[in-house]
């Protein structure tokens, strides 16, 4: 999935656990993997990244605790995008698009 982060504190980086809001179901997700971060400018990506900062554009693969039915978001934007949100503060953390879902 591609996800926006948005707090400026926190930065998102691999192994950090959010819950994530899909179309009306929740669940529990952890990002596994940052596979790039992309330079907006650019649109360099940045394989060599270790997280996200405010405002930032990665690339992530996320592992959720139920199962999410979700669309390519080029396909249907409502099946095709979800929010993470810090469980602690009950926050939006980060948006997101699902750019090829892995069964």
């Amino acid at each position: 999935a591609m996800v926006c982060w948005m707090p400026e504190l926190s930065s998102l980086a691999p192994r950090t656990k959010f819950g994530i809001k899909h179309t009306t179901r929740s669940a529990r997700a952890m990002v596994t993997e940052l596979r790039y971060r992309l330079d907006i400018n650019t649109l360099h990506r940045d394989s060599g990244a270790s997280a996200l900062g405010l405002n930032e554009i990665g690339r992530v693969r996320l592992r959720c605790t139920r199962p999410l039915f979700v669309d390519d978001y080029r396909r249907n934007r409502v099946t095709g995008s979800f929010m993470l949100v810090d469980e602690a503060t009950n926050a939006t953390v980060a948006v997101g698009m699902v750019r090829g879902a892995v069964g």
